[in-house]
């Protein structure tokens, strides 16, 4: 593989920090590994991190990139897409969707007034994707995280998806499936319905990428200990961070999905994004390394081309 920058979404903590140091210590690239996050003190200190992993020929650089705010989505990919063209970091390699949140009982909203959930998981990733498109030139790739709550034959405890129009999700407006939830259920369902909203969107964008770009959608697993949780209440935050990754042997055995630390599934999104024998491969959802079957409601290509129109519309300037 020749050498390439890969922008990491979220990259300063969880399993996005994990992948970055797995491209980073690799001894394929050398990578140019950009950490895009919107806390400036803690994307630097995580780079800063990074750096002392690094081997000779890789690079890592911080970027300022708030998911929660167009204006900051176009300013990131008008900086970066400059930075390619003029030569001062390698040709774009990857885009890796990675950045996420799970609300808690309380809804939020995005600066542009879109349901936080939605707004954060799909449409700041949509137009991320989108604006940087006249750069992402082949080979490249997008991978898109997505997760196995998505698919409600896991039977995992979250509320299945209940899908609705995008322009209705961005107002918070569930499918009638979510009729009497409480706000805590309302909270998990907006993030299962957010990550089916990722995988129709990497089918969409798989359908419409040129020759040689690829679009894979990736399933980390249940990852105890990463930010995830950080808007949920805090005994919940409390125990996804110090007690939940301490019983993974526990988990493994009530849970009917996979258990794995950031660094396994990190390994796995990075290798998603760099291996070899995936130039070829596109539209297709992994579970870790495997290339597994989505959850049956995601294949409903109307919908997934009604998510991606909507999206254009959501996400344009007024």
């Amino acid at each position: 593989m020749s050498t390439g920058t890969i922008v990491i979404t979220g990259g300063n903590s969880g399993i996005g920090y994990a992948a970055a140091s797995a491209l980073l210590r690799a001894t394929d690239g050398p990578w140019h590994v950009v950490v895009a996050s919107r806390d400036a003190g803690r994307t630097r200190a995580a780079v800063d991190e990074l750096a002392r992993v690094t081997r000779t020929g890789h690079a890592v650089t911080a970027m300022a990139l708030d998911l929660a705010s167009l204006a900051s989505v176009r300013s990131f990919a008008t900086d970066l897409a400059g930075r390619v063209r003029s030569g001062d970091v390698p040709p774009l390699h990857a885009v890796v969707c990675n950045a996420g949140v799970q609300a808690g009982t309380t809804r939020t909203e995005t600066a542009d007034g879109f349901e936080s959930t939605f707004g954060v998981n799909h449409l700041g990733h949509f137009l991320l994707v989108r604006e940087l498109l006249p750069v992402l030139v082949a080979p490249a790739r997008v991978v898109v995280v997505s997760s196995d709550t998505h698919d409600p034959a896991r039977k995992l405890g979250v509320p299945a998806p209940a899908w609705h129009d995008a322009r209705a999700l961005a107002r918070g407006e569930l499918g009638p499936a979510a009729a009497s939830d409480k706000p805590f259920a309302a909270g998990q369902r907006r993030y299962s319905t957010s990550k089916l909203a990722n995988v129709y969107f990497t089918y969409a964008l798989a359908r419409r990428l040129p020759a040689g770009v690829t679009a894979n959608a990736f399933n980390p697993g249940l990852v105890p200990g990463t930010g995830l949780q950080r808007e949920a209440a805090a005994p919940l935050r409390f125990a996804s961070k110090h007690v939940l990754p301490h019983l993974k042997w526990l988990l493994r055995r009530v849970v009917t999905t996979d258990v794995h630390t950031a660094a396994e599934s990190g390994g796995a999104l990075a290798w998603l994004a760099t291996a070899p024998e995936l130039a070829d491969t596109t539209g297709r959802y992994f579970d870790g390394r495997r290339a597994v079957r989505s959850s049956d409601e995601s294949y409903d290509v109307a919908r997934a081309d009604a998510l991606w129109e909507d999206s254009v519309a959501l996400t344009s300037p007024a």
